[in-house]
This record gives structure tokens, sequence and C-alpha cells, in this order.
């Protein structure tokens, strides 16, 4: 049986596993969102330390993730807004609410992210860069 991807999208198998699997990247700011929230929701933390420069060391950043995702399971995730974040664009932001459940509560995560391209070229790949104060 084929299972439906976290990030609302198709099947797991056709929307953001490829890019877990470091197969292809994400084509855009959302694209790269949406496979940012599967993996949260999945615990694959590697695509998320590979998709988020950081100057924290890796060994610490991969602690102090793995012990958070177990915190938290994720149930939806909605986009609100896009801007940029396009194929031929160098940033962009995406504002999203994230539903999760942490030990019975229910809440909702509401961000609004800013991406970027690696090295500042068409070429690099996307990544999250920070979040923004929303208004």
């Amino acid at each position: 049986m084929q299972n439906p991807c976290p990030c609302g999208g198709f099947l797991y198998s056709s929307c953001c596993a490829p890019l877990h699997r470091g197969e292809r990247q994400a084509a855009t700011a959302e694209q790269l969102m949406r496979s940012r929230y599967s993996a949260y929701a999945l615990g694959e933390v590697e695509y998320l330390l590979q998709t988020q420069p950081s100057p924290v060391p890796l060994a610490r950043r991969c602690r102090e993730l793995a012990a958070s995702l177990g915190q938290l399971h994720w149930q939806r995730l909605q986009i609100l807004a896009v801007t940029a974040g396009g194929p031929h664009d160098l940033s962009g932001t995406v504002t999203f609410e994230a539903h999760y459940d942490a030990a019975g509560q229910r809440g909702v995560m509401r961000e609004c992210s800013l991406f970027g391209r690696a090295g500042n070229s068409l070429e690099g790949g996307w990544l999250y860069l920070e979040a923004l104060e929303l208004d």
C-alpha cells in the first residue's frame, strides 16, 4: 500500500521521498518547506541538517534535532502564503501553519520562513535560512 505524503501532497514515494533520498533537489522554496515538514514528521534528521546551514557543530545539531523529533507528532501542514521562491528566484518566503500533537495536547506552529539558494546562485539548492517575524 502506498502512503500519502505528510506534506499533503500525493504519495510520499513520488512527492517528498525523492528529495529525502537525494535523488532530486527542491525546485522551489515551497517544495523545500513541504519536504522539511515531511522530514520532521518522518524523522529524516540528515535531510533537515543538509537543508539548513548553521554555525553550530554538526554533532550537537544532530543530537538536539533527534531529541526534539520525539516530542511532537506532526498532523497537518497548511501553506498560507508564498512570496517569490520560484525556480528563477534566489530567495523567497513561505508562511505556514503546522498542526501537531504533543503529549495529548494539540497545537499549531505558525511561521514565515525565509529560504535562499546555496551560494546565492540559481544553480544552488534551496536552503531554509530563518524564521521571520509575523505581523
